[in-house]
């Protein structure tokens, strides 16, 4: 394996063979969080490591903070799979990949440490500088591979992250009553709620049916920024999360 110069400097070079070259010499200008859902981070690393396995991500952060670089950031690590955010499909070749040690949901999601929370936050905080990358583009895998992942999971603390000045984040609301749209509905609200799904960047159809995979992908975006309830409803609390969300970005207008 090449050895290569960390680009973040309290990382520790863990070379994995695992990369290629980003396409069309695309830049990062997004970061992709993980959990490794494997029983000990020894396992997750050494399989990252692996030519077999065929993944890889750019960096490793343990439980005590500790950090790993198993892919130089000019390269294109094999962290994100199939996906898509903003329309945008090879999310490897403009991604920052970071897994993260725990053993996910098949683990019973521990919680993440302090001090592992804390480096994940510095860590974003550096690549998020020299790469220019914007806090609404910090994401999770399960944003953009919605049904298909669930990491980093619904007890990541995204408010820690944003407390830190990394990620996009506001209070969900509350929970309570209301009109909600669940699987099986149809007509122009459900389009509005694909609209404002795919707007903030989730890969979604806009067909005013809400189906299996608007299912999941309300579960996501819950599962990112409405974590109490991760049920696939689009519920009040849900909705308005979303639109205090969208109504943050530059971009948006009402």
């Amino acid at each position: 394996m090449t050895p290569f110069a960390c680009d973040y400097p309290a990382a520790c070079a863990v070379p994995s063979p695992n990369h290629g070259e980003r396409a069309g010499g695309l830049k990062p200008d997004m970061i992709v969080l993980h959990y490794t859902g494997m029983e000990t981070a020894q396992a997750a690393l050494d399989w990252l490591c692996r030519e077999e396995s065929q993944v890889s991500s750019h960096y490793f952060v343990h439980e005590d903070g500790r950090v790993d670089q198993l892919v130089a950031e000019d390269r294109r690590a094999w962290h994100a799979g199939k996906s898509v955010w903003k329309g945008e499909t090879d999310i490897n070749s403009r991604s920052i990949g970071i897994e993260i040690a725990n053993a996910g949901h098949l683990g019973g999601l521990p919680d993440f440490p302090p001090a592992q929370i804390e480096a994940v936050a510095e860590l974003c905080r550096d690549c998020g500088n020299r790469w220019s990358i914007t806090a609404e583009r910090v994401l999770a895998h399960s944003d953009v591979a919605p049904i298909r992942k669930a990491d980093p999971g619904e007890k990541f603390p995204w408010d820690q992250l944003h407390s830190s000045g990394v990620g996009h984040w506001v209070p969900p609301a509350p929970i309570g009553g209301g009109r909600f749209f669940q699987r099986g509905d149809q007509g122009q609200p459900v389009e509005a709620v694909q609209t404002m799904l795919s707007f903030y960047g989730y890969g979604i159809e806009v067909t005013g049916v809400f189906c299996e995979k608007t299912e999941g992908v309300v579960a996501a975006f819950q599962r990112h920024f409405r974590q109490s309830q991760v049920d696939g409803i689009a519920d009040i609390s849900t909705l308005d999360t979303l639109h205090r969300l969208l109504s943050a970005l530059p971009n948006f207008s009402r």
